[in-house]
């Protein structure tokens, strides 16, 4: 009997065997693309859900990564919305997007400014230094509200290489006379700040509200130096 037992056992570890050799033979590059395609997938789904066409895939991919990433991190107060806002298309469009992730829809979209010295009706241009005038790309963590020469104001807080000078730059959200519709049809394009990614009054105190104290917001650009360098759109 004893020895009927022994054998079944070693039958049984032979059988076993070859399965956990080939689990610990799997290559970190097949673990990686293996990973990478089922976020895609997940992005993918997510995307389909928003049902807004206008929302640049790969602006919305990246800013999920960074979103998540900073959730698992316990790094957001707020992660009921993210924000997106494309820079690589025209000023004059509403490339503006607050996400609520709970529900997965846009639940506001307009357009919105970017720096003087970033370009006139298309931004091309970026820098984190002081006095620069220019849009800074990344993710950053909405922080408290205060009361500016623009109203009421929000401030940002870069949380990469590429914006970490915004709050000393003074980069935030609020209200401009230059970021509104009506602008464009007067000077056949959409006014400049001065680096902050500037609102149309209409709606943006329910805005600030809604994403201040700890939400994401991810400004995106097709640039290859920073989706190389960030390490929030590489997590």
């Amino acid at each position: 009997m004893l020895k009927k037992i022994l054998t079944l056992s070693l039958t049984l570890t032979l059988a076993v065997a070859p399965i956990y050799a080939s689990k610990n033979s799997i290559k970190p590059e097949t673990k990686k693309t293996e990973t990478e395609s089922s976020f895609l997938l997940y992005s993918q789904n997510i995307y389909q859900k928003i049902n807004d066409n206008d929302l640049n895939f790969d602006a919305f991919k990246y800013a999920l990564k960074g979103y998540l990433k900073l959730q698992k991190d316990n790094k957001l107060n707020n992660s009921k919305y993210l924000t997106i806002i494309d820079m690589s298309v025209s000023a004059n469009t509403k490339r503006f997007y607050l996400i609520n992730m709970e529900t997965q829809t846009v639940e506001h979209k307009s357009v919105v400014a970017h720096g003087q010295n970033s370009g006139s009706e298309f931004a091309k241009r970026f820098s984190n230094k002081v006095n620069s005038h220019q849009t800074s790309l990344g993710f950053y963590k909405t922080a408290e509200t205060y009361s500016g020469k623009h109203g009421l104001s929000l401030r940002l807080d870069g949380l990469e290489y590429s914006n970490n000078k915004a709050r000393e730059r003074a980069v935030g959200i609020h209200e401009a006379d230059y970021a509104n519709p009506d602008y464009i049809k007067k000077n056949g394009r959409l006014g400049r700040s001065w680096g902050c990614p500037s609102l149309p009054k209409k709606d943006y105190k329910k805005i600030i509200n809604k994403i201040k104290e700890g939400s994401c917001l991810f400004i995106y650009y097709p640039q290859n130096h920073y989706l190389s360098k960030s390490k929030l759109v590489k997590a």
